[in-house]
């Protein structure tokens, strides 16, 4: 039984049952706007005394994981285990902040949740212009973890709050310290970067920095969205495809596909038996690539065509769950210290079960390189097209570089969205129909 809580009030973990290990989930109708949802782990003075325990977008988990977040479409989702947590830490402080424009007002209904033990909903007309949001607690006294349903304004953003915890910002010179004469102190916890890219307008573009020694380490594409959400299904989308061509390389990455085409109603068929009965949002997350030597090929989850992270064409697909239900998305991994054998990568989505179209899926793409900031693509446009060309990864130099294309494909005839995305950026491929 879920107990509903207002603002101020407060009860002991152990009379709600909890137990000390449980979910926060952050769920926020933001309406447009931008908002990030953070977590400060506090000591016994209510500081960020240690700024590893600032989890945000990020930071996604506390040195030894107590604290972990998962970022999906409108929802934070944060696994706490407090018994793993430092005696140092006496407090867990729950704090979405809004950027741009936009205000705590312009929120819709909102909410967060322990379990399902508690929940504490709010809105937006709770709120006057305020910028941030102190949510909620679990704080430690007398030996008790206990809940606090805050519901506090704040009238600075996300970098205001980290300096009312008391955390440094990186780029933000320190208070020099004062003399003493000790021994040489013990090396500072890393000053907390709350910087992130956000690609808001088709054509806007970052380039990223190499790694000390060159490349770029482990680049992470990944793919989230609001799968909850199901609006009326589109009637008999046309099935996706799959690549094929000439040459002995891509030969070999498509084998697969050709077979699986051959049998593709029968599959199809199956699959629809098999997703019956399930609501929600399937989208594949995929790339189109091109190599330094003109060679082209396809990485996505139909035909299987996964690819490969250390040998060509350096760009892996995770495995797909198959069922649109996985955790944390769909992700694509891109070798950085071989992106001089890359040319460029298309990373495209398409919307295998479920979505009318692209605005019911919150959807969002973050490439993440190792020491950078994360770079957004959000996928708030297009209609009910099946296919989105999301961002362009490119070699230009030696320098990579990130642009949001933010195109929509709806197939024409017999001429699939994959082949018309194809078309519209030149990889000259030939294509069939797959499944999955």
């Amino acid at each position: 039984m879920t107990t509903q809580f207002g603002r101020g009030q407060k009860g002991k973990l152990a009379d709600l049952g909890t137990g000390h290990a449980f979910n926060v989930d952050v769920e926020i109708a933001a309406n447009g706007a931008a908002v990030d949802v953070s977590c400060f782990g506090l000591d016994a003075n209510d500081k960020l005394s240690d700024d590893r325990y600032m989890v945000f977008y990020n930071q996604l988990a506390s040195p030894e994981g107590a604290v972990r977040l998962d970022l999906k479409g409108g929802r934070a989702r944060f696994a706490v285990n407090l018994d793993q947590l430092p005696a140092s830490i006496a407090k867990l402080v729950f704090v979405a902040a809004i950027d741009g424009a936009a205000t705590m007002r312009t929120l819709g209904a909102s909410a967060l949740s322990l379990g399902s033990a508690v929940r504490f909903p709010w809105s937006g007309a709770d709120f006057g212009d305020e910028k941030a949001l102190i949510v909620a607690e679990i704080y430690r006294r007398d030996g008790l973890w206990r809940f606090g349903a805050v519901g506090q304004g704040f009238n600075g953003g996300l970098s205001a709050l980290l300096k009312h915890f008391g955390g440094t910002e990186a780029g933000t010179p320190a208070p020099a310290p004062a003399p003493a004469a000790v021994p040489a102190p013990t090396p500072a916890a890393p000053k907390v970067s709350l910087s992130k890219v956000t690609l808001d307008k088709r054509g806007d573009k970052v380039s990223l920095d190499k790694r000390p020694g060159g490349g770029y380490g482990r680049i992470h594409v990944n793919l989230n969205w609001n799968q909850a959400a199901l609006a009326p299904p589109p009637a008999s989308p046309p099935p996706p495809s799959s690549a094929a061509r000439g040459g002995g390389f891509l030969d070999r990455l498509t084998s697969m596909a050709g077979d699986l085409a051959n049998k593709a109603g029968e599959m199809a068929n199956k699959a629809g038996a098999a997703r019956k009965g399930r609501s929600g949002i399937d989208l594949d997350l995929g790339c189109m690539y091109e190599l330094a030597d003109g060679r082209r090929g396809l990485v996505q989850a139909l035909g299987n065509t996964f690819g490969d992270y250390e040998r060509e064409p350096f760009i892996q697909l995770d495995a797909d769950d198959r069922t649109g239900a996985a955790a944390n998305g769909e992700n694509l991994f891109i070798n950085g210290e071989r992106f001089d054998k890359i040319k460029r990568a298309v990373i495209f989505s398409f919307i295998y079960e479920g979505a009318a179209n692209w605005s019911v899926t919150n959807g969002v793409v973050t490439v993440t390189a190792p020491g950078q900031a994360p770079v957004e693509v959000k996928l708030d446009g297009g209609d009910r097209q099946i296919m989105c060309a999301i961002a362009l990864i490119e070699n230009r130099g030696g320098n990579l570089v990130i642009t949001k294309l933010a195109e929509y494909f709806q197939q024409q005839g017999m001429t699939s969205a994959h082949e018309l995305m194809d078309r519209h950026y030149g990889f000259g491929m030939r294509w069939k129909t797959g499944s999955k």
